[in-house]
């Protein structure tokens, strides 16, 4: 069993051996060849110990991740415009809460989401793949069967994933497949607050939690009691003031306010329940319904409140000028918390930007918009740029309408009305609600001086070399996408206003 041979070969042999032996070593062994002299003795407890240390080392690393990984809470409101939120200068409605969260958090600017309507908007978040690419197009439509969303991969970094309110669009089997671990569609405030706090309260899983809560504030329709004065309120440029107008106005501000409140809440849960190391989203799916907002590639419908708060990590009190996309979004809080991000989507991760490793994301943006049943149908597409934006309406012989004017529902849309009636007796009435129903193939606004997109420069002789080259990203990135500028309704023509003009109201 023992080798005879004492050279120093032979002696690093031996040790090996006497390590390999199962019979334990003498305690005692003198002129034995088994005799390690003291260097080897030092150098085999260092060996231990560093694989020791290693090992512990990497226990410690694993349980320190576990236990950093922050619990995340994605709040989100529902039809609410950038514009008509205290932060970004509006005075009639104050949001204390969301400029809390900006002051300990990031405010972006430039925020966009891929499309203005509810469905495929929401769509596009959960799978960071734009409209023509996941399949959900249209309002009221849905990802494609096989479909990846993005929530597993949550769940694949050891997350609890979990809904509350209004997250993915729509109801059963097309939530279902999202992957939610846990659901609850109740949407109004109350009953969030309400459903919130039990679930933390009685909460037993100890993964870190991924937290979604969707208010339906302030989608239509609008609270009819207002603690705002329609009276005092300022109307965006591009509406008509009117009683009715005011009064919906002051509706849909209240439902704002509502929604900030909530908002206050919910970080207060969140630092009662899961404690200062959450990672806190803010966001809206897109504008709100009133005209040129949702249903239109118009900022008013296209850009949107976000605020993302992360203490310790994310500067607080920074505000950034960065373009961003709603695909980004859950790309981004994967990318913060280790986990994996799918090759083939078309959202990036802006982290970077969030950790002041960078001052830029994106240097444009697209957005489509392909219609909502069969009261809107007008599918557009747009890129916004550099200060400029070009909206392309696929079919300018098509009357633009939606919801609101065709329906003209109580606290919804019945402010037209009195709109079609001032237009018969006022010029820039009837102007403005011209250029709602009938549009140019093309529109190019300088948005950086013009955020109300009121001058459509596109014919404009200085803007045209401008107007050619983002015609020319515009088709390219159609292309790309396998857009195919479908319509998916029986338009109604500008040529027979029968189906569309005010006067008409009623007989469709």
């Amino acid at each position: 069993m023992y080798s005879t041979d004492t050279s120093t070969n032979g002696e690093a042999s031996l040790h090996h051996e006497c390590l390999s032996t199962h019979r334990p070593a003498p305690s005692v062994v003198i002129n034995s060849p088994c005799k390690t002299p003291m260097s080897h003795l030092l150098i085999r407890s260092r060996w231990i110990l560093s694989v020791i240390w290693l090992f512990v080392s990497a226990v410690a690393r694993a349980a320190d991740s576990d236990v950093n990984l922050p619990n995340i809470v994605v709040y989100l409101s529902d039809d609410h415009s950038y514009f008509d939120t205290s932060m970004y200068g509006a005075s009639d409605v104050q949001t204390p809460n969301m400029a809390q969260l900006a002051a300990d958090g990031m405010l972006f600017t430039h925020a966009f989401v891929a499309s203005p309507a509810c469905a495929p908007s929401r769509a596009a978040m959960l799978t960071g793949l734009m409209p023509a690419r996941n399949g959900a197009e249209a309002n009221h439509t849905y990802p494609k069967l096989g479909t990846h969303f993005l929530i597993s991969d949550f769940k694949n970094a050891g997350y609890e994933v979990v809904a509350f309110g209004k997250v993915a669009h729509g109801k059963g089997k097309n939530v279902e497949r999202v992957g939610f671990d846990r659901m609850n569609p109740a949407s109004a405030v109350d009953a969030l607050k309400a459903n919130v706090a039990k679930y933390l309260q009685q909460r037993q899983s100890t993964k870190p939690l991924c937290l979604f809560v969707g208010t339906s504030n302030p989608h239509v329709p609008w609270s009819e009691t207002s603690r705002f004065d329609p009276a005092s309120l300022q109307l965006p440029p591009h509406h008509l003031d009117t009683p009715a107008t005011r009064e919906h106005r002051a509706a849909y501000y209240e439902e704002i306010a509502q929604l900030d409140e909530l908002l206050g809440d919910l970080r207060s849960m969140a630092l009662k329940h899961l404690g200062e190391n959450v990672l806190f989203v803010h966001s809206s799916d897109h504008g709100a319904q009133w005209p040129f907002a949702k249903w239109n590639l118009y900022d008013y419908g296209i850009r949107v409140p976000l605020i993302v708060s992360w203490p310790g990590k994310v500067h607080a009190g920074k505000t950034t000028d960065a373009i961003v996309s709603w695909v980004d979004l859950l790309p981004t809080l994967l990318d913060l918390v280790g986990g994996s991000i799918p090759d083939s989507i078309d959202g990036r991760s802006f982290a970077p930007l969030l950790l002041g490793k960078t001052l830029e994301h994106r240097d444009r943006v697209f957005v489509t918009h392909s219609g909502d049943g069969d009261k809107n149908i007008y599918p557009m597409r747009c890129i916004r740029k550099d200060g400029w934006k070009l909206i392309h309406n696929l079919h300018p012989e098509f009357a633009h309408t939606n919801h609101s004017d065709v329906d003209r529902k109580p606290m919804a849309g019945e402010y037209w009305t009195q709109w079609a009636e001032l237009a018969e007796r006022d010029a820039r009435a009837q102007a403005i609600i011209d250029r709602y129903y009938a549009r140019p193939e093309f529109e190019l606004y300088h948005v950086a001086v013009d955020p109300w997109e009121l001058s459509n420069l596109v014919d404009e002789p200085s803007n045209q070399q401008k107007l050619a080259k983002m015609k020319a990203e515009l088709a390219q990135w159609m292309k790309s996408q396998g857009d195919r500028e479908s319509v998916f309704n029986t338009p109604r023509p500008l040529a027979n206003p029968q189906r569309w003009h005010p006067r008409y109201f009623g007989t469709d």
